[in-house]
């Protein structure tokens, strides 16, 4: 337990977003180039489901679940799944930040980088959330609730349209 309060304090950010992001409600907006060079833009991906997970290179717990978000995406992203590893490093780790990177399938960028962020600042990193197909966050995972293959199947694959209807009946 205090290693958990401790990895939880470790990662916590500064800052808080100025306008709360809620479950249920519409996701809020965010444009910002990907270490690619293109565009992420939230509201242009409506029609998919799409992860944001906010993390940093210098924390522990968000690398840790790096490879299971991976593999969530690879498995996953011809159904219509997105995702987005947004960094909340200095602008000044970006080569870090893009090294890291590598070894990933999904896209990544920077927070600093962001042309508009109205998620804020997390309130801790790890940090993720989990937006429908109309654009509506259906949940989010934080320090402490890390994001697991468990957890990503019980939240997004029923909100992927391959999985809705497969059912007999």
């Amino acid at each position: 337990m205090a290693l958990a309060l401790l990895l939880g304090a470790a990662c916590a950010a500064a800052d808080t977003p100025a306008v709360p992001v809620e479950v249920g409600r519409p996701a809020p907006a965010l444009i910002v180039p990907r270490l690619d060079g293109r565009t992420f833009d939230l509201a242009a991906l409506r029609g998919q489901v799409v992860i944001v997970n906010f993390w940093a290179s210098w924390c522990s717990p968000c690398r840790a679940e790096m490879p299971q978000l991976d593999a969530f995406y690879r498995q996953h992203h011809a159904q219509g799944l997105e995702l987005l590893g947004l960094s909340v490093d200095d602008p000044q780790d970006r080569a870090t930040v893009a090294h890291i990177m590598k070894s990933f399938s999904y896209p990544a960028a920077m927070a600093v980088a962001a042309k508009v962020n109205d998620f804020g600042a997390p309130l801790a990193v790890p940090m993720t959330w989990i937006i429908d197909a109309k654009g509506v966050v259906r949940a989010r995972l934080i320090a402490g609730n890390t994001v697991t293959m468990h957890s990503l199947e019980q939240v997004v694959l029923p909100l992927l349209p391959q999985s809705q209807g497969t059912r007999a009946p």
